[in-house]
C-alpha cells in the first residue's frame, strides 16, 4: 500500500474553494444559506485545527489523566448539545442526558478495551480518544432524537395518558408505547448505517484507514467492530435517557405534568 499523501496548505485552499462554490450556488438559487455555509466553514476550520493541536499534545504527553480530561470535555459538550436539541423545559435534563451518555460510553469502552483491543497501556490515546469521540457523537445523536420524540409525544398525548392513568395504569404502563417508539426513533440512524455499510456508504473509520494505507480487509474488520459497539452504545444511551425523561413528567402522586 502507498503511504498517505501529505496535504499542503495550498491543497486545503483548493478544498476551501469548494465551499466558496457552494456559497455561490446558494446565492444564485436564493437559498439564503450563504451565512450558514460561511459560519460552518469557519467553525470547521477552527475546531479541527484546535482539535489537531490538542490531540498532538495529548499523544506526546501520553498521560492517563490528560486523556480522561479530553474525554470528559467531549462528554460535557455532547451533553449540552443533546439537551438543547431535546428541551430546556424538562427539569434535571442535564444530569439525565449526561449520565446516560457517560454510562453507555464508559461501559462500551471498557468492554472494547478489556476484551477486544487490549491496548497497552489501557489509556492509549491512539485508541481511547477516537473511539470515545465516535461513540459520544453517535450516542448524542441517538439520545437527542429519542428524547425529542418522547418529549413531543408526551406533550401531545396528555389526554390519552390521563385516560390510561384514570383506568388504573401506572405511569410506566401509560407511556410504554411512547417510550418504545422514542427508543426506536433514536436507533434509526445507527440501524440504517448498519444496513448499507460497505454497500452504499464507506464510513469515516474505514475511509480514513484506507487513505492512510491500511489494508482494506483490516480496515473492514475495524469498521465491523465499530458498528457493533455503536449499536450497543446508542441503544443503551437512548434506553437510559428515555427512562429518565418520562419520570420527569409525573409527580409523586403519579399525576401527569405538562412540560
Amino acid at each position: 500500500m502507498d503511504e498517505l499523501i501529505q496535504l499542503e496548505l495550498i491543497d486545503v485552499g483548493f478544498a476551501l474553494g469548494l465551499m466558496i462554490i457552494a456559497i455561490g450556488l446558494s446565492a444564485w438559487q436564493q437559498l439564503g444559506l450563504e451565512r450558514d455555509l460561511a459560519v460552518a466553514t469557519v467553525r470547521t476550520i477552527v475546531q479541527l485545527l484546535a482539535v489537531g493541536y490538542i490531540l498532538e499534545i495529548v499523544f506526546a504527553v501520553d498521560n492517563p489523566w490528560l486523556v480522561l480530561v479530553v474525554v470528559a470535555v467531549m462528554v460535557s459538550i455532547a451533553t449540552v448539545v443533546a439537551r438543547n436539541r431535546i428541551s430546556k423545559k424538562v427539569p434535571n435534563l442535564i444530569p439525565i442526558v449526561g449520565g446516560s451518555i457517560l454510562i453507555s460510553t464508559a461501559l462500551t469502552l471498557t468492554y472494547v478495551n478489556a476484551i477486544i483491543l487490549q491496548p497497552e497501556p489501557w489509556y492509549e490515546p491512539q485508541y481511547l480518544v477516537p473511539l470515545a469521540g465516535i461513540l459520544l457523537g453517535n450516542a448524542m445523536n441517538a439520545a437527542a432524537i429519542g428524547g425529542d420524540r418522547l418529549v413531543s409525544t408526551l406533550n401531545s398525548s396528555q389526554l390519552e395518558i390521563e385516560t390510561h392513568l384514570s383506568l388504573g395504569a401506572t405511569p410506566a404502563q401509560a407511556t410504554a408505547s411512547y417510550r418504545q417508539e422514542a427508543i426506536k426513533a433514536g436507533l434509526i440512524p445507527t440501524l440504517n448505517s448498519m444496513m448499507v455499510v460497505g454497500v452504499v456508504t464507506l464510513p469515516g473509520i474505514i475511509t480514513g484507514q484506507i487513505l492512510s494505507g491500511v489494508n482494506p480487509l483490516d480496515a473492514a474488520v475495524y469498521q465491523m467492530v465499530i458498528m457493533f459497539i455503536l449499536a450497543i452504545a446508542t441503544l443503551s444511551a437512548t434506553l437510559l435517557l428515555i427512562q429518565g425523561i418520562y419520570r420527569q413528567f409525573f409527580n409523586k402522586a403519579a399525576q401527569l405534568i405538562s412540560r
